[in-house]
């Protein structure tokens, strides 16, 4: 009963027949809820308020360096893509550096084989004239004794004495010596 006893204290009387509605003041009422909000409210801003203000500027500060690491990250990794951007760039440009001077290389190895081979087929074709030459020179001059000896061998048959053969050969030789040089041969 004393809870029923206390609680009738703080109730309104209970409006007469035709009188009350959901607009009409009660003045009881309205000050125990006004004092009940008072009290509440004191206690919420003293003890309540300060931990989730304090809460949220924590957040706050959380989220607001996040934000900062973040950005600064960011940063860093721009910065960064941009270093290996220019080191790729730098290393493509090498690269197709050495391939040009690479080729640069070749084309002048190249080059100098070609003309090392050309000055060689050169020598080895005079090496191969001059020894033409010689041989030429060798078989005109063996040619040149064997018609002596036949030209002696043939006239001393005709005159049927035995000639003087290093003073016939002499003559033979002067005279086929006169026919080359008045006549070249092609």
């Amino acid at each position: 009963m004393t809870s029923a006893f206390s609680l009738s204290m703080f109730a309104a009387p209970l409006p007469a027949e035709g009188g009350g509605g959901l607009m009409s003041l009660q003045v009881n009422l309205m000050f125990w809820v006004l004092v009940i909000f008072g009290i509440v409210y004191y206690l919420v801003s003293k003890y309540a308020f300060p931990a989730i203000l304090g809460a949220v500027e924590t957040r706050e500060k959380v989220l607001a360096d996040a934000i900062a690491a973040a950005k600064r990250d960011r940063d860093d990794a721009a910065k960064l893509l941009a270093d290996h951007k220019a080191a790729i760039d730098s290393a493509r440009d090498e690269a197709q550096k050495l391939i040009a001077d690479g080729r640069a290389v070749a084309e002048k190895m190249r080059a100098d084989l070609l003309e090392k081979t050309r000055g060689d087929q050169q020598e080895m074709l005079e090496r191969a004239r001059r020894d033409i030459g010689m041989e030429r020179d060798k078989a005109i001059a063996e040619l040149r004794r064997e018609a002596v000896d036949l030209a002696i061998k043939g006239a001393s048959k005709v005159v049927e004495e035995n000639l003087d053969s290093d003073k016939n050969r002499k003559l033979v030789e002067s005279f086929l010596g006169s026919l080359a040089t008045s006549k070249p041969r092609s």
